[in-house]
């Protein structure tokens, strides 16, 4: 239970409590099992506080400080969050739906099987952050900062991250179906087994990423770069890669039924046992390619 004078100091508005808080700078905040909601403590200081099942639905916490806060089974929902500090926060199984995280810092949080529908994360800073089978369903990832982020079955269906910066963040299995990300960075992503389906990622960069048996069907691809990227067994049926470089890709198995490669270039790729009936190669280069059989073109 929360303890009451904590509770009550905090409702008292800011001013009162950033004084309490410079007096007991050393005290260790309790508001755990809470209510919260519709609290306006904008830019307070709760660094560290124990929030567990806080309820926090429709507070407004713009530029609060709430690094190294325990958040875990907390209720956010609809809460403002924008320009926050949750830097190394544990926000586990915490109820983020429709929060607006805009800007905010989430270095080294764990969001592990967070509710995280219809967040908006737009520029916010995730790095290093554990989102593990969180859920992102339609969440709003534009210019986001993923780098190194475990997103490990995790689902981002229909979500928009547009010029996200996702390189070398962990997507094994990872549910991307309807994903935008125009100008996305995936570089050295590691998204082994994880499903684009329908994915709208033109000109993304997944150069050097591990796509092995991925599931890309039917994604738009146009003038993207996948140079030296392992496509190894991915379903790749009716996938735009129309003017993409795949320069040096590996593309051995894959399932090319369909897909259109026009312009592309894919000198040095290995298309060895590749299905590429019904495959466009119109005007693509395809100088030391190795193909299907085996051999290599010329």
């Amino acid at each position: 239970m929360a303890n009451v004078e904590h509770l009550t100091k905090l409702k008292q508005g800011l001013e009162s409590w950033q004084k309490w808080r410079r007096e007991k700078s050393n005290i260790e905040l309790d508001f755990q099992d809470a209510n919260l909601s519709g609290l306006d403590i904008q830019a307070a200081s709760l660094t560290k506080a124990n929030l567990v099942k806080a309820d926090l639905t429709d507070a407004e916490l713009t530029a609060v400080d709430l690094a190294g806060a325990n958040l875990e089974q907390a209720e956010l929902i609809n809460a403002c969050l924008s320009d926050a500090n949750l830097s190394n926060s544990i926000l586990r199984q915490a109820y983020l739906i429709d929060a607006e995280l805009t800007h905010a810092n989430l270095i080294g949080a764990d969001l592990r099987e967070a509710s995280c529908q219809r967040v908006n994360f737009s520029d916010a800073n995730l790095i290093g952050t554990s989102m593990r089978k969180a859920n992102l369903n339609q969440a709003n990832l534009i210019g986001a900062k993923l780098h190194r982020t475990n997103l490990s079955e995790a689902e981002l269906i229909e979500a928009h991250g547009n010029e996200a910066d996702f390189s070398y963040a962990n997507l094994y299995d990872t549910e991307l179906l309807g994903f935008v990300g125009y100008k996305a960075n995936f570089y050295r992503v590691k998204a082994i087994f994880s499903h684009f389906y329908k994915a709208y990622l033109c000109q993304a960069n997944f150069s050097e990423a591990q796509l092995k048996q991925a599931d890309l069907r039917w994604v738009n691809l146009d003038g993207a770069n996948l140079s030296h990227s392992n496509l190894e067994q991915a379903k790749l049926r009716g996938t735009n890669f129309t003017n993409a470089d795949l320069k040096h890709a590996n593309l051995a198995g894959a399932n090319l039924r369909g897909a259109n490669l026009t312009k592309a270039d894919l000198r040095g790729a290995n298309l060895t046992d590749a299905d590429i009936e019904d495959t466009i190669f119109h005007r693509a280069r395809l100088q030391g390619t190795i193909m299907p059989d085996g051999s290599k073109h010329n």
